[in-house]
This record gives structure tokens, sequence and C-alpha cells, in this order.
């Protein structure tokens, strides 16, 4: 008879094997929960970064998706890094590869490279540049103004960035499966039932970067909107004398605005918007990676190498 654990033993057991281990978890601000509440800290992609990088632990129990991972990896490969789940991909980062950058670039042979966070270790080593959405414009502000730009993968940010800086952008037309059919409708229907509410809009991931680029073509209303990294989201809802959030990015975020405003209401967008790659990851799985010390996550040296240049552009760029 298979043992069944409770939530608490659970919990219990994998705070006794971080302590024992030197682990540390680190959970993104999309996963469950239950994963959250179990984590040393919580954050976007890029507060992810900084703290993988910054961390003295010997194992990272990473609780996003593979590139994240690898991209902890890269800064730390010293350390064991733990993907809980190895089915935790990503949709944009699929939606370019490194054989489809080399031909790119072959087209544009002195462009600039800025790839997305969003992306696979293999990319990100072709590249000059990483950024998330909340460094992009002044990754981009950062590269000479000669120079023609090539932008992966995530289309709707890219559009968005050239627009507001002029630049000569060649942009890879790639996008996030959650929310490439929000539209301007669905923002309408929610804003005009809570016509009050703040609305948030988070590009961090290249999930809603959609409704920038329906905001500034002025397709939905701006009026107290917001253009926010989760991370900002919920230091805002922290912060604000709102009672009421509109919120258009993945649902998992909801659940640190909850603990820290339990008194406000919240909004989604769409209640459909839920990445199915983040939610893979359960406390179960936490427990067995950390226990088991399995799926590791490992990336070639010479492409490691390659892709901390680009990564480490980033981290220095805020």
């Amino acid at each position: 008879m298979v043992e069944t654990k409770t939530l608490e033993e659970i919990k219990e057991e994998i705070l006794r094997l971080k302590k024992e281990k030197n682990a540390i978890i680190l959970a993104h601000n999309y996963q469950v929960g239950e994963v959250q509440d179990i984590a040393d800290f919580v954050g976007d992609s890029l507060g992810l970064s900084i703290k993988a990088k910054e961390t003295d632990a010997k194992i990272i129990v990473f609780c996003g998706v593979h590139f994240m991972a690898e991209t902890a990896y890269i800064l730390n490969p010293d350390k064991k890094v733990l993907l809980p789940d190895l089915e935790a991909g990503c949709s944009l980062a699929d939606s370019i590869t490194v054989e489809e950058l080399r031909e790119w670039k072959k087209k544009h042979p002195n462009a600039v490279v800025v790839s997305y966070v969003n992306t696979t270790a293999a990319v990100k080593a072709e590249s000059d540049y990483c950024c998330t959405s909340s460094n992009a414009l002044k990754v981009v502000q950062s590269i000479p103004e000669d120079k023609e730009i090539l932008f992966l993968p995530d289309m709707f940010l890219g559009t968005y960035i050239a627009r507001v800086t002029g630049r000569k952008i060649h942009i890879w037309p790639g996008e996030c499966h959650v929310h490439a059919n929000v539209r301007p409708a669905d923002i309408e229907k929610v804003r005009s039932e809570h016509p009050s509410a703040a609305f948030l809009i988070h590009p961090e991931c290249g999930c809603t970067t959609s409704c920038i680029y329906y905001a500034e073509n002025k397709d939905i209303s701006t009026n107290k909107t917001y253009f926010l990294s989760t991370e900002g989201m919920v230091n805002f809802v922290k912060n604000s004398t709102d009672n009421e959030f509109v919120v258009a990015t993945e649902i998992g975020v909801l659940h640190r605005m909850k603990k820290f405003r339990p008194d406000a209401s919240y909004y989604p967008v769409s209640e459909n918007m839920i990445c199915e790659y983040m939610k893979k990851i359960t406390i179960e799985k936490v427990l067995e990676s950390l226990k088991e010390e399995k799926y590791e996550i490992k990336v070639p040296e010479e492409i490691r190498l390659k892709a901390l240049v680009p990564i480490e552009r980033m981290l220095s760029i805020r």
C-alpha cells in the first residue's frame, strides 16, 4: 500500500531536506499556491535570475519552466539545479529554434540580436543581449542607434519596443499560447463590469504583451492602466489605495496578491489564463525532486559560456 502524506507532512519533509542538503527553492509567480508557499523566494523571471545568481545554496530547486532552470544553471554551473518536472516547457521559447535564429542572422549579418529571456540556452548563446519586458526598452536604448536589431521571439513586445524607440527592429513572429487570443473586447468586457478597478497588465513573460500593443494603438482604454512585471503587480497591489484590480496575466499571481491584500477584489481578464507548463509542478513533485535530487538541468559548457554573456548584460541593465 502506497503511503499518502498530508500537505503538512510534505511541507515538513521539504523543510527538513532543504536544511540537510543546503537547498533553496525558487518559484515563479505563476506556480500553484502550495508551491509558492513552500518556496524561499517567489518572483518574476528577472527576480528569479538575480536570486539564482546570488544564492549560496548547493542545490537550486527551480519551480518554473525549463528555460528558467537553464538560466539558473548558466549562472551557477557549480550548483545542482533541479526542475521538478522535465515537461515544464514554454510555448514562447519553443517558437524559435537555434537553427532558425542562425538562418535569420545570415540575412542580417550586421544586426544586434536581442532575445527575450523566454528562450532556450542555445538561442541565448547566439544572442548579443537577453532581456525581460521590464528592461527590454532599456536594453534596446543601450544599443547604438545605427545598428539594426533582431528581436525575438515575442512579436507583441518587439512591435511595442519598435514603436516607442522608432528603431529599425526586425521582429520574430512568436507568441505565448496562454494569452495569444486575448483581445480588446475581452479586456473591455471585464473593465466595463468593474469600471473603478485598476487595470494591471504584465508583460514580463511574453504572455500579455499583446495588451501593450493594443493599448498603444488606443484600441482599449488606458485609464488607470499600469504595465508591470508580476513583481511590480504584487507591489502595486500591496501599496495601492484601490480595492479592485483587473489583472491581465496568468492567474497564478493572484495567490500572492491575495496574501498581501485579502480584503481586495481581483478580476482576471480570463479564467483561462493558465499556463499548463507552470502548473505541471506540484508540491509532491518538489519533494520527490529534492529528496532524490533528480531531474537535474545542465547546459553544455560551450553553450553556457556563450549564453552567459547576454544574460549578464540583461542583469546589468535594470
